[in-house]
């Protein structure tokens, strides 16, 4: 090399290191960062549309945000396969990307979305249209939701997955619940597809559970299809509600390639769809050109032994345990030996006894079964969710699946009060522990822990929805119940005490933005965002410390004189918030056993709300009402008027009576303090104090009040 290559190498060498590299790379140029665009703001401010702002703010945010590792563990194209036999998708695409084999003729996809958006009416519209059912057969609407519980509330509370037919492509379908206490499920739901269908109402926009399970999908990688459903809605703002989603991706930090998905505009109870808003198609053909263009085909490796991952049990009356499982790699039979992963790490063999995969709303049993399919079998009486089925000669477990720690607990124990034996038929503390660990096995979301006494123990779930559904399926059941307050679990954080944090959303009308402000000032909530959308209506967005929503919803429902809609969601852990004062009222307690009377309730009916109604039987202890003032007071439920031989012209007078206030388990749940809990028998909701007997409640109070320990 001559003396001026050697200079001209020499200067090359002194731009690199100053960061003047060649022009057409990404990194071109070194230049301090720009300031960043605020979407939610200037998306309306600057009349950018939502996309190309987007865009914008990706860009400005590519060379200081690197993509955070997202381990994939279940077949993702350009993924590797570590020895281990944990499969992770990697963060940078290969230079020279490796061919992978698809299973082109299946789809998995999970449709998500906030409680009431209408998910199960969508997959009912596709099961119609695909011919799944005759034209004559008797269908109920919302077929999916096949529990009682689930029509009586109206919402979905397991996942379930259905199979349809379009041409030549088998699309398989997972609908999870909308509530976000029953979140578990759409974890587990996430981990069995490859792609989801993000469902929005075209009116209400993004709501705190959409934006759990977007979060869910987008850590996961998976694709996303946006549905803006009920497009016929009067009060539809489908262009605002579009430039929200990009808002919620932006603010969940999406990449580029997440962010730029197709839209699709539904009315799922007609049955229509289409790529515009005010050109729907009369049938949902264009959301399955999009879902088979969009969500990518199950990949898998050609020669790689067997690994399925169990992601839901169900019970056959027939066939026992069935473990429901999505095929990673390999092809699984009928009757096949398998090596079965247990949780705690060990290996035993197993057998395919019976082997089904899903048409429709039927299992139809199958010789065999690929990679991509979802498939139930059975032969395992004690597997459990989590766990994974290899080939006997090179097993390859695959990793647990992840799910939320619970924030919320409370106690359930047999029924100790007076009246105990009279409605239910399980009433022993066997019954109950077998049955809650019975639950365990299905519920990946839910802890049980023991507690000082050997009759009751610590359930954890995500929310007082999931625990009261618990609690009134074992109702259902026979069992006599004792349910104590629900509690937030706290952790400690860097020496500190934290406590989960709710995002709560709430659409009132105007005339009571400022009832619900101070309502919540008291449960200290703190005010993210107040929108007046112009049509008489505000939504607020707060967050609130979980025990300060502890109920609130009858409350709340209280003063918007039942006009009033707000969901919450988990947000994350802050600092403990200190006191809070939720309930201003004291309760009325029978100092009695006996039958309620009329004339003794006429009394009482001035200082409260009344829980009973002449000739309910009541007991010590029994909360027979809730006191207008903050103390409580212990009252004479059973008194009765005494008669005289002497005629009185009053004496005929009819009693008139404000009827009871009725309780359902929510409700009751949330209206105890402290020292109440609820007796849950199968037919009737009782109010009681922890400790029945008056006296030693006043021993404990007037120790607690001296700063002594409790007896």
């Amino acid at each position: 090399m001559d003396d001026r290559s050697a200079e001209r190498a020499h200067e090359l060498e002194s731009r690199r290191e100053v960061g003047h590299r060649k022009v057409g790379k990404r990194e071109a140029i070194a230049r301090p960062r720009p300031a960043l665009v605020q979407p939610e703001r200037d998306a309306f401010v600057l009349g950018l549309p939502a996309l190309a702002l987007a865009r914008a703010t990706l860009r400005e945010r590519r060379p200081q945000q690197p993509l955070p590792e997202a381990p994939r563990p279940f077949g993702i194209v350009g993924g590797k396969l570590e020895q281990e036999g944990r499969r992770h998708r990697q963060t940078v695409p290969p230079r020279y990307p490796r061919w992978v084999p698809l299973r082109e003729d299946i789809r998995n996809v999970a449709i998500v979305a906030h409680v009431d958006h209408g998910k199960t009416t969508l997959v009912d519209a596709m099961l119609w249209q695909s011919g799944s059912f005759r034209e004559n057969e008797e269908v109920a609407d919302r077929v999916l939701d096949s529990m009682d519980l689930e029509r009586e509330k109206g919402i979905t509370i397991l996942a379930k997955n259905t199979a349809v037919r379009h041409g030549g492509l088998k699309i398989n379908i997972v609908d999870t619940p909308g509530h976000a206490d029953f979140g578990g499920e759409v974890e587990r739901g996430l981990t069995m597809v490859d792609g989801v269908l993000l469902l929005v109402d075209a009116s209400e926009g993004p709501l705190p559970q959409t934006r759990f399970v977007l979060r869910k999908a987008l850590e996961a990688r998976l694709p996303v299809i946006l549905v803006v459903n009920k497009v016929d809605r009067p009060d539809a703002r489908i262009g605002e509600v579009v430039n929200e989603v990009y808002a919620l991706f932006l603010d969940l930090d999406a990449d580029e390639s997440q962010i730029e998905f197709p839209i699709v505009y539904t009315n799922a109870r007609a049955g229509e769809a289409g790529l515009v808003a005010d050109e729907l198609a009369p049938d949902l053909e264009p959301l399955f050109e999009a879902l088979a263009a969009h969500i990518p085909a199950p990949s898998y490796t050609e020669g790689h032994p067997l690994q399925a991952l169990v992601t839901n049990l169900e019970a056959s009356p027939y066939l026992g345990r069935l473990a429901l499982c999505r095929v990673f790699e390999g092809t699984i039979r009928q009757g096949q030996q398998l090596a079965w992963c247990r949780a705690d790490g060990t290996v035993e063999r197993a057998r395919v006894a019976e082997l089904y995969v899903t048409e429709a709303l039927d299992r139809v049993q199958a010789p065999q079964a690929g990679p991509g399919e979802l498939i139930a079998l059975a032969g395992m009486p004690d597997v459990t969710i989590g766990e994974t089925l290899g080939d006997v000669d090179d097993p390859r477990p695959l990793p647990v699946i992840g799910i939320d720690e619970p924030s919320l607990a409370m106690t359930i124990g047999i029924n100790t009060s007076p009246l105990s034996g009279r409605d239910g038929t399980k009433l022993n503390a066997s019954m109950v522990k077998a049955r809650l660990d019975q639950e365990l096995v299905g519920n990946v979301s839910l802890r049980v822990l023991p507690t000082e006494r050997p009759d009751a123990w610590e359930v954890q779930g995500r929310g007082e929805l999931q625990l009261a559904v618990l609690v009134e399926l074992m109702r259902r059941e026979g069992f006599e119940l004792t349910v104590g307050k629900p509690e937030v679990v706290t952790r400690e954080i860097d020496g500190r005490r934290h406590e989960p944090v709710e995002r709560l959303a709430i659409d009132v009308p105007e005339d009571y933005v400022g009832v619900i402000t101070q309502l919540l000032a008291l449960r200290k909530g703190r005010l993210e965002q107040m929108v007046n959308h112009g049509t008489g209506w505000v939504r607020m967005e707060y967050l609130v410390p979980a025990r300060g929503l502890i109920g609130f919803r009858t409350e709340f429902l209280t003063e918007t004189r039942g006009t009033g809609i707000l969901h919450h969601v988990f947000d994350g852990y802050e600092p403990w918030y200190g006191d809070l004062r939720t309930r201003p009222t004291g309760s009325l307690v029978a100092d009695r056993r006996g039958a309620a009377t009329s004339f003794a309730l006429l009394n009482l009916q001035e200082r409260g709300q009344l829980f009973v109604a002449p000739g309910t039987q009541v007991y010590e202890g029994m909360v027979v009402g809730e006191n207008a003032r903050a103390e409580d007071l212990d009252v004479n439920a059973t008194k009765e008027k005494k008669l005289t031989n002497i005629r009185s012209s009053t004496a005929e007078e009819l009693v008139r009576l404000v009827p009871p206030r009725p309780l359902s388990l929510e409700q009751a749940l949330e209206l105890i303090r402290d020292d109440e809990c609820v007796e849950v028998t199968p037919n009737h909701i009782r109010l009681r104090k922890v400790e029945l007997a008056a006296q030693k409640r006043q021993t404990a109070a007037s120790r607690k009040a001296r700063g002594l320990a409790a007896v």
